[in-house]
């Protein structure tokens, strides 16, 4: 058996602030709205005036700035294009110096005449390294109940980065900066999964790309515009430079569903000696008629097996695949080891957020499962931490210093939470 998800958001009631929700941030209808005529089936295109905030709390010149100069950055959190090619890394690259024995740094100085030149500049995986959007990542994440990455593109005036293509995960463009005009075409492949790139399909992108754009449109700081996966889109930087932020959602799929189930189908004729057995000595497997009766035979057994999958071993494979695909809220080991060293009978402790934590209660043993890890839970412990997955809180006196103690140092607990929380 295994207790709800758990997506580490305390409750109202344990007295700590929800934060607001993002997607109202992103799309000028209601979620309900937007989850039945637009989530993986056409674009949304919302304007600044028709959203609540501006975007200009994640992301600036400034900060894009002291991200490519300042902190130290390494491929791939930077790649560089110019006429839809991607440049080669030893372009933008240099090594360290002093103390720094690493030769694929970022390069400010070969970034300034690359950009004065030109160039796009690509922050990747800004959800990893810039704490405002690693929040609102990890919180969209959570509302949307798909993984989600962000990478900005800082395009020069009139630029195009990349030329026409689609992408293989639906996606939120925030235009942070500037403008850029967007042509947006129907799909050539509808829905496409992971493994099947726009690159696949060359010649029918280039020849829909040369047809009348589904949309076309400008965006300006403060609109954000959604785009399915498969909608071929190019962008253009207008007038001065132009910056917007990606927020990709790598959507769970009926495919990635149908891979488990035929997974666990071919376990179990695996355990069938009749379909173990070899096919027909001298058997011609250029002659079809000769595999027919042993299609047949391979057909049925599969066809009885998925009839008999387990639908929870399937979604246990998926949910693993969640907790691994996204990080719990960042934490210091040195703040978790002070917490730890100041711990009374009255001290308030919080799960942590984005955790995904669930209790596993398979067979014989009981397992927290998080993005921390797997911890395994004793029976004498199995109410405290049941009550702690409820309310996302907990008092040292009702855990017990040396659980509580246990679960900060597994990254599952952290300190009190302050004032402005």
């Amino acid at each position: 058996m295994t207790t709800p998800h758990h997506d580490g958001v305390p409750s109202p009631r344990a007295g700590h602030t929800v934060p607001s929700p993002v997607l109202p941030r992103l799309i000028s209808v209601d979620a309900a709205s937007f989850a039945t005529a637009y989530w993986g089936r056409q674009p949304l295109l919302s304007t600044a005036a028709q959203l609540p905030l501006a975007f200009d709390d994640l992301l600036s010149a400034d900060t894009i700035d002291e991200l490519v100069s300042e902190r130290g950055l390494r491929t791939p959190f930077l790649r560089v294009a110019k006429s839809g090619t991607t440049l080669a890394e030893r372009s933008f690259t240099a090594p360290g110096g002093v103390g720094a024995g690493i030769t694929d740094q970022v390069s400010d100085d070969k970034l300034v005449g690359l950009f004065a030149d030109g160039a796009t500049m690509v922050l990747q995986a800004l959800h990893r390294v810039w704490p405002p959007i690693l929040q609102l990542c990890q919180q969209l994440a959570g509302e949307l109940g798909h993984p989600v990455q962000a990478n900005a593109y800082v395009t020069p005036p009139q630029n195009q980065g990349f030329s026409n293509h689609y992408d293989v995960h639906d996606v939120f463009v925030l235009q942070i900066e500037g403008e850029k005009r967007w042509r947006i075409h129907a799909p050539v492949h509808e829905s496409p999964l992971r493994d099947q790139p726009w690159t696949d399909r060359r010649s029918a992108v280039t020849a829909r790309a040369a047809e009348e754009p589904l949309l076309e449109a400008v965006l300006r700081p403060g609109d954000c515009l959604y785009l399915p996966r498969g909608y071929l889109h190019a962008a253009t930087a207008l007038g001065g430079v132009s910056t917007h932020l990606t927020i990709g959602v790598h959507t769970w799929t009926r495919y990635a569903l149908a891979e488990q189930l035929v997974a666990q189908a071919l376990r179990t004729v695996a355990g069938d000696p009749t379909i173990r057995q070899s096919l027909a000595l001298a058997i011609d497997l250029d002659e079809p008629t000769e595999l027919r009766a042993e299609t047949g035979a391979v057909r049925a057994a599969l066809v009885a097996a998925l009839e008999r999958t387990d639908l929870e071993q399937a979604t246990s494979v998926l949910r693993a695949g969640s907790r691994g695909s996204q990080r719990a809220a960042p934490v210091g080991p040195l703040a978790q080891l002070r917490t730890a060293e100041s711990l009374d009978d009255g001290t308030v402790l919080v799960l942590r957020e984005h955790l995904a934590a669930t209790l596993d209660q398979t067979g014989t043993r009981t397992v927290l499962r998080s993005r921390a890890g797997d911890l395994p839970v004793a029976e004498e412990d199995l109410p405290a931490v049941k009550a702690l997955l409820d309310s996302g809180r907990a008092v040292v006196a009702d855990l017990g210093a040396d659980l509580a103690r246990r679960l900060i140092f597994a990254g599952v607990l952290t300190g009190p939470p302050t004032a402005t929380e």
